[in-house]
Parts: C-alpha cells; sequence; structure tokens
C-alpha cells in the first residue's frame, strides 16, 4: 500500500505529522473552530497513507461493507481471525487475539470523526500495540 501523492522526504512526513497532532489538540482545547477539522482531515489523507490508520478510508470501506450486508468480522475477535492464513495465525502465535482487536480498534477510527476528543482515544489504543509483521506476501499482479 502507498500513499496517493507524492513519498514524502521523512523530514516532512513528520513535519505535516506534528501539525495534525497539534491542530488536534487545539481542536480538543476549543482553541480553534471545529471547522479545523477538515485541515486535520487533509493532513490525515496525506500522512496516514495506510488503508487501517486513515478515517476516511476506513469509513469509506465501513459503508461499502454495510450496503453489502457487512460481515461478522466487523466486530467480532473470533470472525476477524478466520479471515487469516493458517502461515499467518502461526507466525503470530500467542498474539493473534491482540491482533484482530488492534485492527477492529482501527475500524473504529471512522466512528468517531466528529468528535476528535473520542477519535484521540482510539488513536492511543491504536498507537498501544506493537503490531508484529506476519501477513503473507501478495501475488505479484504486475506481470
Amino acid at each position: 500500500m502507498a500513499p496517493r501523492g507524492p513519498l514524502l522526504p521523512l523530514s516532512l512526513y513528520a513535519r505535516k505529522r506534528i501539525e495534525r497532532q497539534s491542530l488536534a489538540g487545539a481542536l480538543v482545547r476549543k482553541e480553534i473552530p471545529l471547522a479545523g477539522l477538515r485541515e486535520i482531515d487533509r493532513l490525515t489523507n496525506e500522512t496516514a497513507f495506510g488503508f487501517w490508520h486513515n478515517p476516511a478510508e476506513v469509513a469509506d470501506f465501513l459503508r461499502a461493507a454495510l450496503r453489502g450486508g457487512g460481515h461478522p468480522a466487523l466486530g467480532d475477535p473470533n470472525a476477524f481471525e478466520s479471515l487469516l492464513s493458517d502461515a499467518e495465525k502461526s507466525r503470530l502465535g500467542v498474539k493473534v487475539n491482540d491482533v484482530c482487536r488492534h485492527y477492529l480498534t482501527c475500524l473504529a477510527l471512522a466512528a468517531p470523526g466528529i468528535d476528535p476528543s473520542a477519535l484521540e482515544s482510539i488513536y492511543k489504543r491504536v498507537e498501544a500495540f506493537d503490531m508484529p509483521l506476519f501477513a503473507d506476501e501478495l501475488p505479484d499482479t504486475a506481470k
């Protein structure tokens, strides 16, 4: 997965992440109007390019999933675990349940988009988990 726009040099990426965090903090402290959420969303889209940590992409996915009738894995850790391959589960070992809960927490990122304090709380839950590498390689479709 890659960002939609150009790859940012690390220094610019860091500056944008710090700017986003500063704006989010100011919004929570009510130092800027709710309209500041648009700028936070713009910076989020620039810096949180992966699906799981980007509330806008997660919201789009959840809307599509709901239109399609939903799926038990969207709310149940055991159903989510059933989506993992045996090799992925083996690599995760005892962390499989933690990983499933982590991804379900990431799905919750879409819900509180209008409540910055709730969003901050969810990000703390997401960032509190040290995600191990476990995913199978995707087949090369560029051929």
